[in-house]
């Protein structure tokens, strides 16, 4: 309380902030140090006695083992569902003020290094975005700061996150802007540069100043292959939509397996048939990557059953279009399961096997000399810009990642192709698109970034004076002397909304004594053009509106009487809203 108090008064806010995100961005580096420590110490220690001359059958018990594990562990000791992490990290920006559990900032962390250690084949990076966000969420909760700094701290520590475990400062605060969807103002750039720099310097203090995958371009770009980099933007576009839509369909088949054990059963089966079948599916698969960058093709069939010194140019294109189709599986299979990982190494994974796959498939068709380590490279911007819906962090990432700053004009026309493709088919990026179909996704489109911001619970009108069907006209004469409304429901016993009188309507036989024992509320009622839901999002309330052209619309729950909403209480809070959310 006293170090609050001595803050507020003697340090400016901006210049906290910047501080804040120092710190949020120094912890956040250690998060992912700590992270990939955890996974390689794992990994290294259960493959260290792998024959890659055979299949081995550990490459179908270690991915189980480890998703029990974690299973078991979140279940038991975290009990909170830990999954998904960048999702939540935008539900809760979106939806709950970005405010994380504090938990969240260890839980990921440790699930996701058994998950992954043992063999699920997911990333650790959407588990390092949920720690990081959690960092900066809780630090900037411990300091009251208002809900506006608690989403750039958010941004921060995802930022940190991504910039440490990649050793990429530039894309790691490009996540935020293209997939977190953290506007860029005059208030967030200088936090989150200054995070994303302090997550990827603690990286490099510690691993040294390499890129992540070694890369030497033995074989510089001609401006003559660009035909061939449009054509593979444009496939690439095509694997992020099957990627994308694999997974979604997985999961939601997940979702109606009836219990966590029958879910366990079948993801695990799935998932170590899959990696005993295809090897490079274990893990993350960058040992994958790195063999396809350094040209070593054949390092690919490694561990499988399918290994072979001598292979065939037919071989190789089926076995690596084979893995490519079934990431998807393995790693939705991995999350369904129980397992904890995101999609970001999944996807870099992929791109780097589409890449491959399709320049060795060109060249031996067309007798081609396309370079199939460029063009992996390229893949792996490509799919990455097209599953996250971020062009501009696929092609700083794959460049970061690899030191393949010469590729800098093909790896934009990819990402930049790959991006436009799925765009066209899908609107929404793999994290998004849950929390879009509910209406929960906070977007840098202003108007609907509001509306998501508004809850309907803040606009509701109560002070209505409800009426009953069988009142008659001098009751309801009386009931609008002591209203200050021209509109009252009309409700039954149970509280159900029967209709609405509105005063407009009965303002022509109000004073006809005659008719005050006549004439009753069930006459002269109305029914209302809409009705508003209780648990409607404001863009489909603000939708009905115009729809009906209506100023008052009554909302219920499931058909009973809660009270009003009015345009005019919206656009006011409309305003109040659009000027915190715009404040620099």
């Amino acid at each position: 309380m006293k170090v609050i108090l001595w803050r507020e008064r003697h340090i400016k806010e901006k210049t906290f902030v910047v501080l804040l995100a120092l710190v949020v961005g120094v912890l956040g580096g250690f998060a992912a140090l700590l992270l990939k420590s955890l996974i390689h110490l794992i990994a290294g220690f259960l493959t260290s006695g792998i024959n890659i001359t055979e299949g081995n059958f550990m490459y179908a018990i270690y991915p189980a083992v480890g998703v029990l594990i974690t299973l078991l562990f979140v279940r038991f000791v975290v009990r909170d569902n830990i999954s998904h992490g960048v999702t939540r990290v935008l539900y809760a920006i979106s939806q709950n003020k970005s405010r994380l559990k504090r938990h969240n900032i260890c839980s990921s962390l440790c699930a996701s290094s058994i998950t992954i250690g043992f063999g699920g084949s997911v990333g650790a990076e959407g588990p390092i975005v949920y720690t990081g966000a959690a960092i900066g969420s809780t630090l900037g909760q411990m300091f009251r700061m208002s809900p506006r700094v608690l989403m750039i701290m958010v941004g921060c520590g995802a930022a940190a996150g991504i910039a440490g475990i990649f050793k990429a400062p530039i894309a790691g605060m490009l996540f935020t802007l293209e997939v977190l969807m953290i506007d860029l103002t005059s208030v967030s750039v200088m936090p989150l540069l200054i995070a994303s720099i302090a997550g990827a310097t603690v990286s490099y203090t510690f691993t040294g100043y390499h890129a992540e995958f070694f890369f030497m371009q033995s074989e510089p770009f001609a401006t003559a292959r660009i035909p061939y980099v449009v054509l593979l933007g444009v496939f690439c576009g095509l694997v992020s939509l099957y990627f994308t839509r694999v997974m979604n369909m997985m999961e939601n088949s997940f979702k109606r397996i009836s219990t966590v054990w029958k879910r366990y059963a079948i993801g695990a089966s799935i998932l170590s048939l899959l990696i005993f079948l295809f090897p490079p599916l274990y893990g993350e698969g960058y040992g994958s990557i790195l063999a396809l960058l350094s040209g070593h093709t054949s390092a690919i069939l490694d561990g499988s059953i399918f290994y072979s010194d001598r292979f065939s140019v037919l071989w190789i294109i089926i076995f690596i279009a084979a893995v490519i189709m079934l990431k998807a599986f393995a790693t939705s299979a991995t999350n369904g399961a129980g397992g904890v990982g995101g999609t970001f190494a999944p996807s870099l994974f992929v791109g780097c096997m589409a890449g491959f796959l399709f320049a060795y498939t060109i060249n031996h068709l067309f007798g081609l000399d396309l370079s199939v380590k460029n063009f992996a490279l390229m893949g792996m911007a490509g799919v990455m810009a097209g599953v996250m819906h971020a062009p501009l962090m696929g092609m700083f990432l794959t460049a970061e990642l690899t030191g393949g700053y010469q590729l800098f004009l093909p790896l934009l026309i990819v990402s930049a192709l790959s991006y436009f493709t799925i765009k066209y088919f899908e609107p929404y990026s793999i994290y998004a698109m849950r929390l879009a179909q509910r209406g929960e996704l906070l977007t840098h489109h202003k108007d609907k970034a509001v509306l998501t911001l508004l809850k309907i619970d803040n606009v509701i009108e109560t002070d209505f004076i409800s009426v009953s069907p069988d009142m008659d006209l001098r009751q309801m004469v009386q009931v609008i002397s002591q209203s200050n409304r021209n509109l009252f429901p009309v409700i039954d016993s149970q509280n159900k909304l029967l209709g609405v009188v509105l005063l407009d309507d009965i303002r022509n036989i109000m004073f006809r004594t005659d008719l005050y024992r006549r004439m009753h509320v069930d006459k002269f009622m109305s029914t209302p053009p809409a009705f508003i839901e209780l648990h409607s999002n404001m863009d489909q309330v603000m939708k009905t509106f115009d729809d009906t052209g209506a100023w008052n619309l009554p909302v219920v729950d499931h058909g009973r009487y809660v009270g009003f909403v009015s345009k005019s209480k919206i656009f006011n809070s409309y305003r109040r809203v659009l000027r915190h959310y715009s404040e620099d």
